[in-house]
């Protein structure tokens, strides 16, 4: 029998949740996502400090500051991902930019002029965006302009309306954080039927296949190898080297648990509005309190990479 992974490949598009190359060439998904924490933590790996060493000396060359040296790492880091995943690779806007719809916009244009600068065209990549009723606006606006949009940070069915009002190509529910939150609040024991996190991604799966939405689905974030199981047959699914890894050796079967065909009991359509969004967000104490806390821990890391590539500008002067 195929594993695991190789029978979720068949149901489900795989994508690597991480900015470590040889975990992709092993596991051979099609897309790959990255974020601040996960290009802070690959930039300290010896094995990427060339990637480092480009974005400084680019930056020192032209006397850029700090934050375009960023930029242009994480776009090294996307560029050689390219080279390795058929499909997409995601590159996040910065964190401290989740409140801000015109500042996510431009950030937005220069990475993509960066990418195609580069012989990397917008058709491979994907914009990450915090599911804020700001990161929702910009979507709307550089989603007109050809740049598809992967709106992450996604706890609420509100957001996910939201987002696919704004039509984003994509959106990144997260599934383990949301499992956090309610172990924390004395929840469970859970299974990966009964998973809240599992429930959410279901529920937003349901919404967009019951009333045409084209948005597509990917559960993110997981604490193992269960809810990624319950999960199977969703749109896409982005999974850490080390859930692929556990998929990879488990042989046995696999059930298909989501599909369009029968994609589950969904609410009335809602009408969102700015208004309708902040109280329905205001009204869910689990996604108010993730969202809040995913773009602290997002900024915090982005701060790090920042002083990290500052200290080498410094000694590179």
């Amino acid at each position: 029998m195929p594993s695991k992974l190789d029978q979720l490949r068949a149901m489900t598009t795989v994508v690597a949740d991480t900015g470590d190359m040889d975990s992709i060439q092993v596991f051979k998904p099609t897309d790959s996502t990255t974020n601040p924490s996960l290009i802070l933590k690959a930039a300290q790996l010896p094995a990427y400090a060339r990637l480092v060493n480009e974005a400084v000396a680019w930056a020192r060359k032209r006397g850029a500051p700090v934050g375009a040296a960023t930029d242009r790492l994480a776009v090294d880091f996307g560029v050689e991902l390219t080279r390795i995943v058929p499909g997409r690779v995601s590159t996040e806007v910065d964190a401290d930019l989740s409140f801000d719809a015109a500042g996510t916009i431009a950030k937005a244009r220069t990475l993509i002029a960066d990418y195609e600068a580069r012989g990397v065209g917008r058709e491979r990549i994907l914009i990450k965006i915090a599911s804020t009723w700001e990161g929702a606006e910009a979507a709307a606006v550089l989603q007109r302009e050809g740049i598809d949009c992967n709106l992450t940070l996604m706890f609420s069915l509100a957001q996910a309306i939201a987002c696919a009002d704004a039509g984003a190509f994509l959106v990144s529910p997260f599934v383990g954080r949301i499992l956090d939150w309610h172990v924390k609040a004395g929840g469970g024991p859970y299974t990966g039927e009964t998973d809240p996190g599992v429930q959410s991604v279901r529920a937003i799966y349901a919404y967009y296949k019951t009333y045409g939405v084209k948005t597509v689905v990917m559960g993110a974030s997981f604490r193992n190898a269960g809810e990624i199981e319950a999960l199977a047959g969703c749109d896409r699914l982005t999974i850490s080297p080390h859930l692929l890894d556990a998929l990879a050796h488990d042989q046995g079967p696999l059930a298909r648990k989501m599909s369009p065909d029968a994609p589950g009991p969904a609410p009335a359509r809602i009408a969102m509005d700015e208004n309708r969004f902040r109280w329905m967000l205001n009204e869910d104490a689990m996604a108010t309190e993730k969202l809040a806390e995913g773009i602290r821990i997002f900024a915090h890391d982005l701060a790090a990479l920042r002083e990290m590539v500052g200290r080498q500008l410094a000694l590179a002067t």
